[in-house]
């Protein structure tokens, strides 16, 4: 699995979400389709990398609304 194609797809739907002016709204938007239309194994592996590159301290290259809705969901993302 390629990490650097999932951070670009996260990306790619957290710019289409962020364009709506409620932020909790567009929280649960990015997360919800990721857990709609993601596999288990590719929001495995983009919390893998998201969690390694935390433990490094180095830039995991996600767009700030992406990492929080990853973050504020994560239970949507199980």
């Amino acid at each position: 699995m390629d990490v650097e194609h999932l951070v670009r797809m996260a990306n790619q739907i957290g710019q289409f979400f962020q364009a709506q002016p409620d932020r909790a709204e567009a929280l649960d938007g990015i997360a919800t389709h990721i857990r709609k239309f993601w596999a288990p194994r590719m929001r495995q592996a983009l919390a893998r990398h998201i969690a390694a590159r935390a433990e490094a301290g180095a830039e995991d290259g996600l767009l700030p609304i992406v990492r929080d809705a990853l973050q504020v969901r994560a239970d949507l993302l199980d």
